[in-house]
C-alpha cells in the first residue's frame, strides 16, 4: 500500500508490518514512537485485511489513551486506498491540520473510480453478480469488468462492453495480477479520456478482495497536489467540541465525537 512518491513532496509512509502476528509491545513500542515523533498519526488500513488487524489497532489506541490515533478503513479495493494513502501523504507536506487531514480522506473517496478485470466473478461478493455472470464465470476465456467504487457496476468483455467512468480528468494506476490482457489500457483508459498511466505492484490483499489471483485492477486519480488542496480547502471547517481539534465533516476522526444537534448547542447571549 506505500505506493511510490507522486513528487518531491510526498511525505513517506510508515507502514507496520505483521500487527496482528508480532509481540503486543513491541507494536505500542513502534505506535507510540510514532506519536511522539509526529504528534498525531492517521493509519489506513484495508479492509481485506485480518480481522486480527483491526482489533490489534483498536487494542494499541486503547492502551494508549490516545485521541491522536485516526483509523481510517474506507469501503475502497485495495489499490484504489493505496492510491488514497498516497493523496494523503501528498496533503502533509500542506499547511492543513492533522484532523482536517484526516477528515480529507472520506472526501478524497468521491473523486475516485475503482475496479478490476476479473477472469472469473464466480466467488466475488463485493459488488452484485446475478446468475448469468456466475454461470458465464465458469466458461473458459471470459473476462469480466468491474466497477466497485463509487457505483456498483459489472460486464462481460466484449465489443459492446462499456464501463461508466469519471466524468473530470484523471490519471490512471493499475496493478497487473495472474490475468493476461490488455483491455484496461488499450481499451479502458482511452474510453475514459485518462490523462496518464501508470503502473504498481498488485498489493497483497487484492487476491483476497476480488476473491480471485486472476485479475489487472485499477484506478482514477486526481494527481495534482494544487487540485486536491484546493479541494480540502473548499471545504467549511469546525472545531471538534469534545478535543477542540479542527476537523471537515460531522465527526471527528480522532476521539470520534459527533457534532451535537444545532438545536442541543448551548447558546450564549450576545454581550
Amino acid at each position: 500500500m506505500a505506493l511510490p512518491a507522486q513528487d518531491e513532496r510526498t511525505l513517506p509512509a510508515v507502514v507496520l508490518r505483521d500487527l496482528d502476528r508480532r509481540p503486543l509491545d513491541q507494536v505500542l513500542t513502534e505506535v507510540q514512537g510514532l506519536i511522539e515523533a509526529h504528534g498525531h498519526v492517521i493509519v489506513v488500513c484495508s479492509r481485506a485485511a485480518p480481522a486480527g488487524v483491526e482489533r490489534r489497532l483498536r487494542t494499541v489506541r486503547s492502551l494508549l489513551e490516545s485521541d491522536r490515533i485516526a483509523l481510517f478503513r474506507p469501503d475502497l479495493p485495495p489499490l484504489a486506498l493505496a492510491v488514497l494513502a498516497r493523496q494523503l501523504r501528498q496533503l502533509a507536506s500542506c499547511d492543513l491540520g492533522p484532523g482536517v487531514l484526516a477528515s480529507a480522506g472520506r472526501l478524497l473517496t468521491h473523486y475516485l473510480h475503482a475496479g478490476a478485470l476479473l477472469g472469473s466473478v464466480a466467488r466475488l461478493d463485493r459488488v452484485p453478480v446475478g446468475l448469468t455472470s456466475h454461470a458465464r464465470s465458469w466458461v473458459p476465456g471470459s473476462q469480466f469488468g468491474v466497477i466497485a467504487h463509487p457505483e456498483p457496476q459489472l460486464v462481460r468483455i466484449g465489443p459492446e462492453a462499456r464501463l461508466t467512468g469519471p466524468e473530470f480528468g484523471t490519471w490512471m494506476l493499475l496493478a497487473r495480477g495472474q490475468l493476461q490482457s490488455d483491455w484496461v489500457g488499450a481499451t479502458l483508459a482511452p474510453s475514459w479520456l485518462v490523462q496518464g498511466l501508470r503502473e504498481a505492484p498488485l498489493p497483497a490483499e487484492s487476491a483476497t478482495w476480488w476473491a480471485t489471483g486472476r485479475l489487472i485492477e485499477f484506478c482514477t486519480y486526481l494527481p495534482d497536489l494544487s487540485v486536491l488542496y484546493q479541494l480540502v480547502g473548499s471545504v467549511r471547517r469546525s472545531s471538534c467540541h469534545w478535543c477542540g481539534i479542527d476537523v471537515i465533516g460531522d465527526r471527528c476522526v480522532f476521539c470520534s465525537a459527533t457534532a451535537p444537534p444545532y438545536e442541543n448547542q448551548l447558546q450564549l447571549p450576545a454581550g
